[in-house]
């Protein structure tokens, strides 16, 4: 490769590392007009003169690579706490930006193999292929729609609350749009550009009366009360315990102590994910003396437990979100069904177990999936109350977790330590921001060694416990939205935004052509 070509590279890896600037949780979203300006500038630019067009796949690998190599290296920290995995660091800081970066080439690829003529035809075609990739990454191989462009906006409630309407991945599709609107400014400055830049920041600002007038809706709306407290807990308990003898004592007890019961207060406490270890889900009542000294029966408990099924002799793991009466009588559970590879289920196991590698979060063998994620309905003597249950990374997922929207709540459950201190427990916490704004409904989010929270449906965190700190919020009111329209049909909507876009292409195509 000519010199000149080494420079080019190393630039748009520079772009797509000062992108991730504008993630949470430094949130400098205006950094991106920017870096994808200057990225679709570039492509436009060589473009027009190219002979190699694999070269283009080359352009956008290497702007993803520069992407998410600097904002998903904290994956590597959780291979730190088994030195089986000690030598999968290197190859993991490496792989996993690599794969991810493919769908950037094929953006890039696409984008020259179909490119309309004009400019404005152009733009929408790179936004669309950007979007539907993306979308496509959070899908195939089970999917990791992490650091959307979207959460860019992660800070700025009004304009997000739109997704309530057109969903994340419809508002990343605008994002995409908006961020790279001022390139076509420079590549043509005519009155067409002028005006569709115009017409996008008029779209903006639209943007913004619906997310204040949605937020009016909201505040005006009246308070429903509940008899109960639902506490949310936030521990700082260390990953050792899945690596040494850890007595489940010592931590059953740390938890009843930063939960401060109150004999007399009707609570649900909320306990983060696999929180004690080497406890199964029907062992726990061995551990009853321990609840009995603190809790009655004005109190329930969610926790994340690991559960066993015996199926022709053998034996099947869950990871498991379990509520409990006073007495540890199992009311109600939900085995999950998004699994972290390598983290709760290994891959190709019969052959990668032969050397050595096991799941990190399970000291037995992989947990299987669960197969439905059920309404959890807790209806006892003092307690009413409908949940959407989440394990962990579950949130993640936009327009994949519900059907029925006939619930109360969305509680998610969360060990965070496989982060470390890192960026990730911060990039993790702002998805339910969207789950939240999304399904118009309060996510409660209990986590380890993360943060947890109180989240309104407008995407306010009303209460939480920060990163770093032990502790508990209550939630004992909430307030009660009408149905969200992305709630209703999900990406059904992405879909017809995409068609939207296509429309716009084969007209401004339509146009050129007449005007030719």
């Amino acid at each position: 490769m000519s010199k000149k070509l080494y420079i080019e590279l190393l630039f748009l890896a520079l772009l797509g590392a000062l992108t991730s600037l504008s993630l949470p949780p430094f949130n400098y979203f205006v950094i991106n007009f920017f870096t994808f300006s200057l990225f679709f500038y570039y492509l436009v630019k060589k473009s027009n003169n190219l002979k190699n067009k694999k070269l283009f796949f080359v352009y956008g690998w290497i702007f993803g690579f520069g992407y998410f190599s600097t904002n998903l290296y904290w994956i590597s920290i959780s291979l730190t706490f088994d030195h089986n995995y000690k030598f999968l660091i290197p190859l993991t800081i490496f792989l996993i930006p690599s794969f991810l970066a493919l769908f950037y080439g094929l953006i890039s690829f696409i984008f020259l193999i179909f490119k309309p003529k004009n400019v404005l035809g152009s733009l929408l075609w790179f936004s669309l292929i950007f979007g539907v990739l993306e979308f496509a990454r959070g899908t195939v191989l089970t999917g990791f729609p992490w650091n959307l462009i979207a959460y860019s906006f992660s800070n700025q409630l009004e304009i997000i609350s739109v997704i309530s309407i057109i969903g994340t991945y419809g508002f990343n599709l605008f994002c995409i749009l908006v961020f790279t609107c001022p390139a076509i400014l420079f590549i043509k400055n005519t009155n067409r550009t002028i005006a569709f830049n115009i017409s996008i920041f008029f779209t903006v600002i639209l943007i913004l009366i619906y997310g204040s007038m949605y937020k009016k809706e909201f505040d005006n709306t009246a308070d429903k009360n509940f008899n109960y407290k639902i506490r949310v807990i936030s521990s700082q308990i260390g990953l050792e315990r899945f690596y040494s003898e850890v007595d489940p004592v010592v931590i059953i007890r740390d938890l009843i102590k930063i939960s401060k019961p109150n004999q007399n207060d009707k609570t649900i406490f909320i306990w983060p994910e696999g929180i004690v270890p080497d406890i199964t889900q029907g062992s726990l009542i061995e551990y009853k003396w321990l609840f009995e000294e603190n809790f009655n029966e004005n109190h329930l408990f969610i926790i994340g437990i690991n559960s066993q099924v015996i199926k022709n002799g053998s034996k099947d793991y869950f990871n498991t979100f379990s509520v409990y009466d006073a007495n540890l009588n199992l009311i109600n559970s939900y085995n999950k069904i998004n699994l972290v590879p390598f983290g709760e289920f290994l891959p190709i196991e019969n052959i990668l177990k032969n050397i050595g590698l096991r799941s990190l979060t399970n000291n037995y063998q992989s947990f299987s999936s669960g197969f439905k994620r059920d309404i959890i309905e807790i209806n006892q003597q003092n307690f009413s109350l409908r949940i959407l249950p989440l394990i962990c990374y579950e949130i993640i997922y936009s327009g994949k977790l519900f059907t029925d929207s006939n619930f109360d709540l969305i509680i998610n459950i969360s060990e965070d330590g496989w982060f470390g201190k890192s960026i990730g427990p911060k990039q993790h916490f702002s998805h339910s921001i969207f789950r939240a704004i999304e399904s118009g409904k309060y996510v409660v989010r209990s986590s380890n060694n993360g943060i947890a929270a109180i989240i309104n449906p407008l995407g306010v965190v009303e209460q939480n416990i920060e990163f770093g700190k032990s502790g508990y919020v209550d939630l004992n009111k909430t307030k009660k939205i009408k149905q969200t329209l992305f709630s209703q049909y999900g990406n059904k909507i992405f879909v017809l935004l995409i068609l939207l876009y296509i429309f716009l292409i084969l007209l401004f195509n339509k146009v050129k052509n007449e005007q030719s």
